[in-house]
């Protein structure tokens, strides 16, 4: 035989022999399932959304008011600040200078050179000042000048003024020249107005020039105006215009000495629209800058930050974000990477803790959204908590309670430990920000383990207060931060965020309850309460399940909390794991008398389905009173597929006696399950069974009991239905000896009396 034949059967024989796979390959064969890359997906979906709230491509602002920096701060980039004083005097000056707006009524002086003209038309009426006084003595007077009135003339120096002025405006020529030249002087004035008086306070608004705007026309744009031209004084404005004109210098003091006292103001202050002038040119004033340059100083060494140290920080911090987007895409996207793929490491960090040790929120995707969801509100409302009242610490308290009420304390510190990461990197912190933030976090999740009264959660946040302000003050020393009153401000101001959190988790606490579908011990209590209607309805209707159910909760409890599960939860589970029997009560053996049996008349497999119906009906009432998912979930899981043996040998025996009949399905004698999911529903499983078997010991003795359990826990064991639960045999050993001791207390034996004799 050929030497190379033989070595190539021996290699097909090698390579026929197949081999386990390896540990990547089976990493790698769990990776390309569907459901994990959808996870996996949705956890760098996530990142980039919480990469986007936290603005990640943009370094944070690190500054706190009341930090001591170690060194110099000296500006990076070249920025300006506006100067308030500079500004608020320039702005006096502009309310200084604004105009007053006045409104234009020409319609008096109208009137008055129309008056004027009457006048002087009676007067050129008149042949003689004898025959004028005859007419209207007071015509004349009015034109005299203020010289012939404190000095009397005689009749006739007075004539011979009358004729001078006549002749002027005589004949009706020589009138009218005088009107139209009258009506030219007027007509500035008609246009500007006069002014009676301006406000004399320098601050007000402008002393020499004002606008005016129509009456008629108030539509108008205002224009502006001397003061000095419309001003009325005592009419010199008027007097010097008729003074300079050819027509008018003859007779322009005796016109005036008539106009003169019938001259009133024109013009009227418009208040609206000059409180709005004023405001536009206040608002009108450019900022004033302050210019600081590359390697000027911000704040000093060894000196807190204050309110203008962090103000000129904070413009500092703007100008070089603006900088950074004007020319440094390639490193803000190179920053919004790096944010990117640490999140997204962390929740992948998270995600392979939950599919070795804790699968519930990766095995229900609704249940993995909001988880998700909360994450992302809580560095969300961390990020603004911490820029209005520095209390990042609040929503990740709250968030480091509300995962240890959901889930277990393991989880709980891995998540509260990645939002505290991702927290520090938003805002900037250094390391003693991130240790404050998850030692505060954890000290509040290793004090919460259970919550069976209404003041665990206050204790628990005053417990973390304290931690707060401690880590606070060490941390701060250790920062280089000197030991003055500021820094321990600033610990009792973390401690009263963490006291607050807690009470605020202690509101939320039913609709954490309800949103995640969790039982607390303090509503386990409320549950268990004997008064409730459906415990009432069992012991109207089937009072020694009632009683049965009574003794399962208390071995059920022991026996869970020997392995560290929740008792509580068993026990009130066990209160209503047989509410279905209630419908049926006599079909169950506990509740029948001695001669009577309702299934000598049902053939084995009608008995079984009216045995197994129990389970839905118990399910069914526990959905109909809003009894809670986990209570249920007992309910359901507590026969999980267990077989009726009763039934089923009886069956097996009607077989055998039938060679005729047909052969039994022993899947109809099971219950449908699911089998138990949790150790709690594997420990209610089996006190449920040990306790009706004990009761049909004739000597249970010790011996006799750990027999007996140990038989019934070899069955479960053996028939597959502990396989989903996570109990392991070690825990199986210890819930069997709790078993044992809670069986033996009940069955104690007591001591016989004699009989009591009758006289």
């Amino acid at each position: 035989m050929p030497l190379g034949w033989r070595r190539s059967k021996r290699f097909e024989r090698v390579a026929a022999l197949e081999l386990p796979p390896g540990q990547w390959e089976r990493a790698w064969t769990s990776l390309n399932r569907r459901d994990v890359l959808g996870r996996i997906a949705l956890a760098l979906a996530t990142a980039v959304i919480v990469c986007i709230v936290i603005r990640g491509w943009d370094p944070p602002f690190s500054y706190r008011s009341g930090y001591t920096p170690r060194r110099d701060i000296v500006a990076t980039v070249p920025f300006d600040k506006p100067d308030p004083d500079a500004k608020k005097a320039k702005e006096e000056q502009a309310r200084s200078q604004a105009r007053h707006v006045y409104v234009q009524d020409a319609e008096p002086l109208v009137q008055l050179r129309a008056a004027l003209r009457n006048t002087l038309v009676e007067l050129a009426a008149a042949p003689s000042l004898v025959k004028l006084d005859k007419t209207d003595p007071k015509i004349w007077p009015d034109f005299q000048l203020s010289v012939e009135k404190n000095r009397p003339a005689n009749a006739k120096e007075q004539e011979e003024a009358f004729r001078k002025f006549r002749n002027a405006v005589t004949p009706q020529e020589s009138l009218d020249r005088v009107d139209n030249a009258i009506k030219e002087v007027f007509q500035p004035f008609e246009q500007h107005g006069l002014l009676a008086k301006l406000d004399p306070t320098p601050s007000v608004g402008n002393q020499e020039e004002i606008l005016i705007y129509p009456a008629k026309f108030p539509e108008f744009t205002p224009r502006p105006v001397r003061v000095s031209e419309v001003q009325l004084g005592d009419g010199g404005t008027i007097r010097d215009a008729l003074r300079r004109h050819p027509q008018l210098a003859p007779i322009a003091d005796r016109l005036f000495a008539w106009i003169g006292p019938r001259l009133k103001p024109t013009l009227h202050q418009d208040s609206d629209a000059t409180k709005q002038e004023i405001s536009d040119a206040v608002q009108a004033v450019p900022n004033v800058l302050i210019e600081y340059s590359v390697g000027q100083t911000l704040a000093k060494a060894d000196q807190r930050l204050g309110a203008d140290q962090l103000d000129l920080l904070q413009r500092e911090y703007a100008a070089t974000i603006s900088h950074r987007h004007h020319s440094r895409w390639g490193a803000m996207l190179g920053r919004a990477t790096g944010v990117t793929a640490l999140i997204f490491s962390a929740f992948l960090l998270c995600g392979i803790y939950m599919r070795f040790r804790q699968r519930g929120p990766l095995a229900s995707l609704t249940r993995l959204i909001v988880l998700i969801l909360l994450i992302v509100a809580t560095v969300a409302v961390a990020r603004v908590a911490s820029d209005v009242w520095r209390a990042e610490l609040l929503p990740v308290l709250v968030f480091s309670m509300t995962m240890t009420i959901v889930y277990r304390q393991e989880l709980s510190l891995l998540l509260t430990g990645v939002v505290a990461l991702i927290v520090t990197l938003s805002l900037g912190r250094s390391l003693p920000g991130f240790l404050i933030l998850a030692g505060v976090g954890s000290a509040a999740v290793l004090s919460l383990a259970r919550i069976r009264t209404r003041t665990k959660l206050i204790y628990v946040g005053l417990f973390a207060g304290l931690v707060a302000a401690f880590l606070h003050v060490i941390l701060g020393l250790i920062d280089d931060q000197p030991l003055t009153r500021p820094l321990f401000i600033e610990a009792l101001w973390k401690a009263a965020w963490v006291i607050v959190a807690a009470f605020f988790v202690t509101g939320l606490l039913p609709f954490v309850e309800q949103l995640f579908g969790v039982l607390t011990d303090l509503s386990l209590l409320e549950l268990g309460d004997v008064a409730h209607p459906l415990l009432q309805e069992l012991v109207r209707r089937a009072p020694s399940t009632y009683n049965h159910s009574i003794t399962v909760g208390s071995i059920a409890e022991a026996a869970a909390e020997s392995i560290h599960a929740r008792g509580l939860l068993v026990r009130v589970g066990a209160y209503f794991h047989d509410i279905g029997k209630m419908l049926k009560p006599d079909y169950f053996v506990e509740n029948q008398g001695p001669d009577e049996n309702r299934h000598e008349t049902l053939v084995p497999a009608m008995s079984t389905l009216v045995i197994i119906a129990h389970i839905k009906d118990g399910a069914d009432l526990a959905r109909q009173h809003r009894l809670p998912q986990p209570i249920i979930d007992l309910i359901a899981q507590h026969h999980g597929t267990t077989r009726v043996e009763f039934f089923y040998d009886r069956a097996t025996e009607q077989q055998h006696a039938d060679p005729n009949a047909a052969e039994v399905d022993e899947n109809t004698y099971r219950y449908p399950g699911p089998k138990p999911q949790t150790k709690e529903a594997a420990v209610l499983m089996l006190a449920d069974a040990v306790e009706s078997a004990s009761r049909s010991l004739v000597d249970p003795a010790p011996a006799r009991i750990e027999s007996l359990v140990r038989q019934i826990a070899e069955q479960r064991l053996h028939g597959g239905q502990f396989d989903e639960s996570g109990l392991t045999l070690r825990e199986l050993r210890t819930i069997e000896k709790s078993m044992v001791m809670s069986l033996a207390s009940i069955y104690h034996g007591r001591i016989k009396y004699p009989e009591q004799r009758t006289a």
